[in-house]
């Protein structure tokens, strides 16, 4: 089982290396630099994914009147953006990577800010659990290495060795997509007997009506053209596990509960943005599809 699971974090980690390589390998220093000059964008992202979102999760909670396990475990997954499923999400629904990926990055590193004091408010106002104390430092490190380092190799080699980028990125691409099968299955076989036990419990439905609404409240709070909107809602939805699962060995003793809480609102989440970003791919196939037949 150990090295199942150690298997699975190294698949992970290529996972999240490669689509942040292939995001860099598709971007440019100009249209970098018109995504972090883009006050407005940036503010929306913000708002949307460090005060909306967050304040989502609570309300959810609270309306389904969710016990105290599955409540911290909501409350952990809104608090915390910049999953890098969000970039990948870009890729399945043909949308801004270039925009997609840039946030995730930013929202990422600036959530392992806001993580701790988010939750902590949150569970105070709610009287809920206890307090959280992360290692900011190491949340930090931990998003440039996995994160930041690859889509700059990215951003530099397509910045000065162009024909190398564009000949590797189907590549990079292909191993994205292939390990991204992966993490899904071994996300459902791993967490299987926590989903099931949570079955008939409003735990599911929470995690997948806070990705559906994350997922419009990204779309609407954000400037330009439909494919960046849905692009920013798509980075919404998904959520870093990784400051999540940290609080829960911290603050809460790895409690069974909060962890089987913890994977099915990651579950549920992920079954809510996945198909809204593949009928978005479809229908922008679409017209694509009718113009070549023409």
């Amino acid at each position: 089982m150990d090295t199942l699971h150690m298997l699975f974090n190294a698949v992970t980690v290529i996972f999240i290396a490669a689509t942040m390589f292939a995001a860099g390998l598709g971007a440019t220093i100009a249209a970098l630099r018109g995504i972090f000059t883009n006050a407005p964008l940036l503010l929306l992202a913000l708002l949307a994914n460090m005060v909306v979102v967050p304040l989502l999760g609570w309300g959810i909670g609270a309306l389904f009147s969710l016990p105290s396990a599955a409540f911290i475990a909501l409350v952990l997954v809104a608090s915390s953006p910049g999953g890098p499923f969000g970039a990948k999400l870009a890729m399945v629904q043909n949308g801004d990577v270039v925009t997609g990926a840039a946030t995730q990055v930013l929202l990422a590193t600036v959530g392992s800010l806001t993580f701790a004091p988010t939750v902590n408010g949150i569970l105070t106002a709610a009287k809920v659990g206890q307090g959280v104390s992360l290692d900011v430092v190491a949340l930090v490190r931990t998003v440039a290495l996995l994160q930041l380092v690859p889509f700059a190799m990215g951003l530099l080699l397509r910045r000065y060795a162009t024909p190398t980028a564009r000949s590797w990125h189907p590549t990079a691409a292909a191993v994205s997509n292939v390990t991204f099968l992966i993490v899904l299955a071994g996300m459902l076989i791993g967490n299987w007997s926590d989903v099931v036990a949570l079955l008939g419990s409003l735990t599911l439905l929470a995690g997948f009506l806070l990705a559906a609404a994350a997922f419009a409240v990204g779309t609407l709070l954000a400037t330009g053209p439909p494919v960046r909107r849905t692009t920013m809602g798509g980075v919404a939805a998904v959520r870093n596990a990784g400051p999540a699962l940290a609080a829960i060995g911290i603050a809460f003793g790895d409690q069974p509960a909060v962890l089987g809480a913890l994977a099915a609102v990651l579950l549920s989440g992920l079954a809510a943005a996945l198909p809204i970003a593949t009928v978005l791919s479809h229908r922008r196939s679409a017209p694509a599809a009718t113009d070549n037949t023409r």
